[in-house]
Formats: C-alpha cells, structure tokens, sequence
C-alpha cells in the first residue's frame, strides 16, 4: 500500500505541476473530486480494515504482556521489568500513507461540498467589470441561487432562481469552458438587446442612464467618462471610453449569430432560449456576448454577490448587489 499511495500522491502532485507550468490544462473542480473519492476510499479503509487490524494487533501485545506477568507473579516475581505502552501507541499509530489521505479526507470533503453546492471563491483578474468589481477583488459566488449543480459536469440538480437582468453571474466561457468569465446580465431570454452609440436598450425602451463624475483608473492613469445605469432593479457604474469606436470590431463565429445584426452603430441581439447576453461594465475594455455569443443555462456556475477581501486595498470588502 506504500507503493501504491506513493504512486497515487506523485501522480497528484505531477497532474499540478504540469497545471502551474502551462503544459496541460488543469481542471481544478475535476481535480477535487478525484481527491475527494480517492481519500475517502482510503477513509472507508481506515475505518473498517486498517484501524481494526492494527487495534487487533495492540490487543494481542497487551494480552500478552498480561498473560507473562500471570505467570511471573504465579512464581514469585513481582516487579516485571518492561512497558508495552509505547509499543502499544505504535501499532496504533497511523502510518504516513494513512495520514496524508484518510487524514485529509474531513478536510477535503469539507471543502468539495462547500465549494460545489454553497458558495465558491474566485478572484478578479481583469478590469472588464470595472467601477463595479476591481483587478484583485476576491468575491465569493452563490452556486445554488441559480439551481444547484453536479460539480465537473454541471448538470442542474434543483431549479432555483432564474438568473434576472443586473445580476452579476459566473459562468464557463463558451468558447473555451475550462475558462470561468464574469459579467452582468443584461438580457435575458426573449429579449432583444441593443447596444447603440454605447447606449443601451432592452426591448425598445432606453435603460435609465445618470452621469457621475469621471472615474480615475490608476493602472491606465486615465480618466473615464462614468455613468449610472438601472438594468432591472440594479443600479450600477458603467465606464465609457471616447476613444474607443462604438462598432464591435472582430466579433467570432457563435451559435445563434444570426440573432444578432451589426453596424457601425453597435449591435442588435435577440436573446435565445435558454441563453443570456451578458456585458462587463467596463463597456469599451470587456469582450463579452457582443464579441463571443450568448450564454447557455448549462454554461451557468454562480451569483456573485461579495467581496470578501482586496490585499491592495481592504476597503473594497463588501456586498456590489
């Protein structure tokens, strides 16, 4: 079983090297509940083999020791030199191998349920979602708000709440679903979104814009036009940038494209069923479903709702909602 364990620890241990150093593409959430089932198997075997077997082993050395000193005494002899306590402990001890995985096993089921079925951590790493969320935010994500899901393969368990336009929402990057993207929910299905001279308009009516005061970007060190928008009953910045042309340039290949119709003014979407046309608030810095497509239901990991620590700046810890 030493062996055996070496190999499975190494082939862990290799599966995240290799992840680290960009020669395959790691899986995190498939990576977790691989260290869940295999730990628990060793659990299962702790529990009911390996414990038993060393317990049994204990008993026999104590009955042993018992029976010697019987004798012992039965010819006079008191004082017995010898104490199998600290021998005793070592048969009960558990060996490495048993240590670093049916001891890590309460730890690691505890953090595959927590992560999979109530609330996932994630870190910001662009600026597409700025004023609302910023480059090093850590936000925790609501994973059953929308439905809870089977972790790896993401099928929808419990229905759940369907996703509302201004929610800020996780999801898999439909072109590359290893990717976990965030941005705001801007239509939903049914819908028909515009996004004309960088204005928005969902079914027709303008959504209710303000102006703010100019928002300063100190990685750029530039200063944006800023506004606040009400999509649903969600109030929110959203930064503009006048150097930036109002047409889509480059826009992929997707599925249900022909819902959508460009021009040098924006572009028009008809929301699919079942899909979502999502938007960073940073309109002019954030490739979103204007470039990539629509968004499926199945595609869907989470709410987000917090932000739960900045190192850079400890202020921003807070509800966005």
């Amino acid at each position: 079983m030493q062996i055996l364990t070496s190999a499975v620890l190494a082939a862990f241990v290799g599966y995240v090297g290799a992840w680290y150093f960009g020669i395959l593409e790691g899986n995190f959430a498939l990576l977790l509940f691989l260290a869940t089932v295999v730990t628990g198997l060793y659990w299962l075997a702790e529990r009911f083999y390996f414990l038993p077997q060393r317990q049994q082993a204990a008993a026999a050395l104590q009955a042993q020791d018992i029976a010697r000193r019987a004798e012992l005494s039965k010819l006079g002899i008191a004082k017995v030199d010898g104490d199998v306590t600290e021998a005793r402990n070592k048969l009960l001890a558990q060996p490495w191998w048993l240590d670093w995985t049916a001891g890590l096993f309460p730890v690691i089921i505890a953090v595959f349920l927590l992560r999979s079925f109530l609330f996932e951590p994630f870190k910001i790493p662009s600026g597409s979602m700025i004023p609302t969320l910023q480059i090093g935010d850590l936000i925790l994500v609501n994973k059953f708000h929308y439905g809870i899901r089977l972790p790896v393969i993401n099928s929808k368990i419990t229905e759940g709440n369907a996703p509302q336009r201004g929610d800020v929402m996780v999801f898999r990057y439909p072109p590359k679903p290893s990717l976990d993207y965030i941005k705001r929910v801007v239509g939903v299905p049914g819908d028909e979104v515009a996004y004309l001279n960088k204005r928005l308009t969902i079914n027709g009516k303008p959504v209710e814009t303000s102006t703010l005061p100019e928002f300063f970007d100190e990685d750029s060190m530039r200063y944006f036009k800023q506004f606040e928008e009400t999509v649903g009953d969600k109030k929110h910045g959203v930064l503009n940038d006048d150097n930036r042309p109002a047409f889509v340039p480059g826009a992929d290949e997707f599925e249900f494209k022909g819902n959508c119709r460009y021009s040098v003014e924006g572009v028009i979407c008809k929301v699919p069923s079942g899909h979502y046309f999502m938007m960073g608030d940073n309109r002019d810095n954030s490739l979103d479903s204007r470039y990539w497509g629509f968004v499926p239901d199945k595609n869907i990991v989470g709410r987000a709702f917090f932000v739960w620590m900045n190192f850079g700046n400890p202020k921003r810890i807070g509800s966005f909602n």
